[in-house]
């Protein structure tokens, strides 16, 4: 399994635009070797936010097919030159090769 981590450091009360973003349907879903996508904002009392976006695929190469795929340079292309929205005041992206997997144990009741 191969995962994409992006951080997105937000001003004050604006994560929810983030959030809203990301959890729209969109055609990274209709990749193949795509499983799933997790949004989640850290919970902070007042001050900056932050949203952690994780994509979980099943392999590298299929994070590099999306990657170089024309739906996902034309979605870039759509916004080059376009301002950033205020209030996004840091992006940081990484990758990963996951090593680990553990389950919990669910009971299956009829």
């Amino acid at each position: 399994m191969f995962v994409q981590v992006r951080n997105i450091k937000v001003t004050e009360g604006n994560s929810e635009q983030v959030v809203n973003r990301f959890s729209k349907e969109g055609l990274v879903e209709e990749q193949e070797g795509f499983i799933d996508l997790t949004v989640m904002v850290k919970k902070v009392r007042r001050g900056n936010e932050e949203v952690i976006i994780l994509i979980r695929w099943e392999s590298e190469q299929h994070w590099k097919q999306w990657e170089k795929s024309d739906a996902h340079i034309a979605g870039h292309k759509a916004n080059l030159g376009k301002p950033k929205p205020d209030y996004i005041i840091s992006s940081e992206g990484a990758v990963y090769q996951v090593k680990a997997v553990k389950t919990g144990k669910q009971e299956i009741i009829d």
